[in-house]
């Protein structure tokens, strides 16, 4: 027997990537309570925020899907990724489609990745003060992300290098990967080194799990002076995940306007 469908706004499944750390579920969990409070005062009270994973944790996004279909007309789904590469063009869109075949009265919205976005970029940079005191035009910075196969997907962590360097300060900045891409951190952190100065690194990656594991204890022993936490349940992440929902549904914010805004880092 069908539930009466409900008359408000559409749920937000937030997709990650999943790991076999618990620490990484337990940080997406928090994310999202953040995302729940900010909702409150960006004028969604009582927003439905759902949690599926991609790989190494459960529930899935079919799972979370399916058992959203007997309620819900809609749903809108963000991916907490931050670059565009395989997942977000080839797999989260394959396991839509399969879902739209099973329940065909589930309209799934597909928002974007979470990057690039300025609102990252200054979540980035207070990790990087929250770990390194030291003068910045005299540090260098290796912008550690997962990496990717994907050619544009790493042009975009470069650009995004590119930007941290202009707007923080720091003496040079440059990106290093966890897998998939080269340089790796403790590559750019060897590299950097040679031109003087201490170097630090900001981990561009969103939870704890094998790859932030291996760019903290790589770029330590490379020489590293200070390697940054993971972007984890910061606020302006939490925005940005919010913008992604409401690019993809009919829902509009009433909040004010500054609601938004982010203090700025230091």
């Amino acid at each position: 027997m069908r539930h009466p469908r409900i008359a408000k706004s559409p749920p937000l499944v937030a997709v990650a990537h999943g790991s076999r750390d618990p620490r990484a579920a337990a940080t997406v969990g928090n994310l999202l309570a953040v995302v729940r409070d900010r909702a409150v005062a960006q004028g969604l009270p009582g927003l439905c925020v759902r949690t599926a994973f991609l790989d190494h944790a459960t529930p899935s996004l079919p799972q979370v899907l399916g058992s959203l279909a007997p309620e819900h007309d809609e749903c809108v789904v963000v991916p907490l990724l931050l670059t565009a590469a395989y997942h977000t063009e080839k797999d989260i869109p394959r396991q839509i489609a399969k879902t739209r075949s099973a329940y065909p009265g589930l309209d799934v919205v597909l928002a974007g990745p979470l990057g690039p976005h300025r609102l990252l970029l200054r979540a980035l940079d207070r990790r990087l003060a929250q770990a390194w005191r030291g003068p910045r035009p005299e540090t260098s910075v290796v912008l550690a992300a997962a990496g990717s196969a994907s050619p544009s997907a790493n042009a975009t962590n470069a650009a995004l290098a590119t930007e941290l360097q202009e707007t923080g300060g720091w003496r040079r900045v440059v990106t290093g990967y966890a897998s998939a891409a080269s340089p790796s951190a403790a590559e750019a952190v060897t590299a950097l080194r040679a031109e003087g100065g201490p170097v630090v690194v900001a981990t561009y990656l969103l939870a704890p799990g094998y790859f932030a594991g291996t760019v903290r204890d790589t770029s330590l022993a490379a020489g590293a002076s200070a390697v940054s936490d993971p972007l984890g349940a910061a606020p302006e992440v939490a925005d940005v995940i919010i913008r992604g929902y409401l690019a993809g549904t009919r829902v509009t914010s009433n909040a004010p306007a500054d609601v938004t805004s982010i203090p700025p880092t230091g």
